[in-house]
């Protein structure tokens, strides 16, 4: 979703559609949103599953929200070639709802995330997610960190 001073399909349209997902869905809890910057069969591949989709991608969005209701993404850095965004982002939380089986800890966490997503028609149409599941998880105390 270009602005009126930026055409659609340009870099910085395509980073202006893919910031909105961290920062307007993720950390505001604008999960409708996806409705209007994903394609309705947007694709989301992540470790905690295939998303196909624009229902699937916000339910796992609002699980992921009742288990870190302050959950947020700050972008920390963009690269943009042709329809491809790469992002790397901060995600910080409080669990205070089950995740992953796991009941709530209390606890919180700060992580870094890789996402790649690809443009099309000015719209998001597939993402690739990869977060520091394990240290989140080591983070969190619901798993112990191996000695070295």
């Amino acid at each position: 979703m270009a602005s009126a001073s930026t055409p659609p399909g340009t870099p910085e349209a395509n980073e202006l559609v893919v910031r909105r997902f961290p920062e307007e869905v993720a950390t505001e809890g604008n999960i409708d949103l996806i409705d209007e910057i994903c394609t309705e069969d947007v694709a989301d591949h992540s470790p905690f599953g295939e998303q196909k989709g624009r229902e699937e991608l916000k339910e796992q969005l609002r699980g992921l929200r009742e288990s870190f209701s302050d959950f947020s993404a700050t972008v920390e850095e963009l690269v943009t070639k042709d329809d491809m965004v790469a992002m790397r982002v901060t995600l910080r939380g409080t669990h205070d709802g089950p995740f992953m089986g796991a009941e709530p800890t209390g606890k919180t966490f700060e992580v870094g995330n890789m996402v790649f997503s690809r443009i099309e028609n000015g719209m998001i149409a597939e993402r690739w997610v990869q977060p520091d599941v394990f240290g989140m998880l080591t983070q969190l105390g619901i798993v112990e960190a191996p000695e070295m």
